[in-house]
């Protein structure tokens, strides 16, 4: 995909394919529903991916996320599946004839590991180093704050290795609500799946596009009470997505998935039976 809104043009960077259980995806959503669009192995999972979008302008080369990176133990990426037999994020930079070291910013939309996993990784003498060496990394401050403190009920989704050592080096950009990065880049802070995620929305006069995070994970979480069981306050989530979804069908916005291995962007419809998904035509 390549895509040009403002003065950027924007890039898909597929980082690696993983699952996770179907179950802890959809929540209260029976598997006889959502297993039609997002069908399981014998293990319950579903196929995953973490994509992440590049955004190469205003002498900038934006990135969106890292994916899960390469410091997880054996016995997690087997839990996961991980998989980088056809993609890295480092094939997928290279195909755009870039390098690690050319990357300008990051934005994470939150630090659970398979989203800023890729932010760090150990060198050959076991030392921790930035993936992005010449990288700001911009984050929301409460989120950061909630992933050194994280709850007993999601602390699992958060490894310090991949995002101390931001604020070690002083690359960390810690924003407070929403944001303009800049003319064309703006950040909302979403609430539902864990404190203060970031969506980014890059737009132009005639288009927009907006990178959906884990707000909805795949095609098949457009329906409002496809919920993940991994939402710390559905209910809010709930909300979340009425407000977005309505936004989005209303002003024909893109939509860009990151962990949807089949479905990279599309539109999203409102139908009688609610909002669908729609791949784009053009």
């Amino acid at each position: 995909m390549v895509k040009k809104i403002g003065n950027y043009e924007i890039h898909s960077v597929q980082t690696g394919l993983f699952k996770l259980d179907g179950g802890a995806m959809f929540g209260v959503v029976p598997k006889t529903l959502w297993n039609r669009t997002n069908p399981s192995d014998d293990l319950n999972r579903i196929e995953m991916c973490t994509r992440a979008m590049l955004l190469v302008g205003n002498g900038k080369k934006i990135l969106v996320d890292t994916g899960i990176g390469y410091k997880l133990s054996e016995k997690l990426n087997k839990i996961y599946d991980v998989d980088y037999s056809e993609y890295t994020l480092e094939k997928s930079l290279h195909k755009l004839n870039l390098k690690n070291e050319d990357i300008t910013d990051v934005i994470l939309t939150h630090l659970h590991f398979d989203h800023a996993g890729g932010n760090t990784f150990y060198d050959n003498d076991k030392n921790l180093r930035l993936s992005f060496p010449n990288a700001t990394y911009h984050v929301q401050k409460e989120h950061f704050e909630w992933a050194m403190n994280p709850t007993e009920r999601d602390k699992a989704s958060f490894f310090p290795e991949n995002y101390v050592l931001l604020q070690e080096k002083k690359v960390l950009n810690k924003i407070s609500g929403e944001f303009e990065l800049d003319e064309f880049i703006t950040l909302y802070p979403v609430n539902g799946h864990t404190r203060s995620m970031q969506l980014v929305k890059v737009s132009d006069d005639k288009n927009s596009i907006l990178y959906l995070a884990d707000l909805i994970p795949t095609a098949g979480h457009t329906p409002l009470p496809y919920i993940m069981g991994y939402d710390l306050f559905p209910l809010t989530t709930l909300e979340e997505k009425k407000f977005f979804l309505n936004e989005i069908s209303e002003n024909n916005w893109d939509v860009f998935f990151e962990h949807d291995p089949h479905n990279e962007t599309g539109k999203i419809i409102n139908t009688e039976k609610g909002f669908m998904f729609s791949k784009s035509t053009d």
